[in-house]
């Protein structure tokens, strides 16, 4: 199995940066695609991004397209979430999942085996 460990989150005011990072200890990261899913007080654990074993495939949600860009490095086992011209509506808990599918990724939540424990991302007005 796989572990992953999220870190970058933290407060930032609208427009502005950060981010992400999904690290993985355990098996060979490059077995796995990864997804980020985001989930903020009261709504239910949304889709982000992913991306597929080599990182040639990339999906987005429709409401991050063109702001964030998910990335990956096999050789220091981890993902990023690079998450620019942040709004109020970003805020919430980025979680990042692995999904063992051979081709592609997966963009739901159900297809993922192995979760982090999450990083909160709080963006003010």
């Amino acid at each position: 199995q796989v572990q992953l460990v999220e870190s970058g989150g933290g407060l930032v005011q609208a427009g502005g940066s950060l981010r992400l990072s999904c690290a993985a200890s355990g098996r060979t990261f490059g077995d796995y695609a990864v997804g980020w899913f985001r989930q903020a007080p009261g709504n239910q654990r949304e889709f982000v991004a992913a991306i597929s074993r080599n990182g040639g495939s990339t999906y987005y949600a429709d409401s991050v397209k063109g702001r964030f860009t998910i990335s990956r490095d096999n050789a220091k086992n981890t993902v990023y979430l690079q998450m620019s011209s942040l709004k109020p509506e970003d805020t919430a808990v980025y979680y990042c999942a692995a999904d063992r599918r051979w081709s592609g990724a997966s963009t739901v939540l159900s297809d993922h085996d192995y979760w982090g424990q999450g990083t909160q991302v709080t963006v003010s007005s």
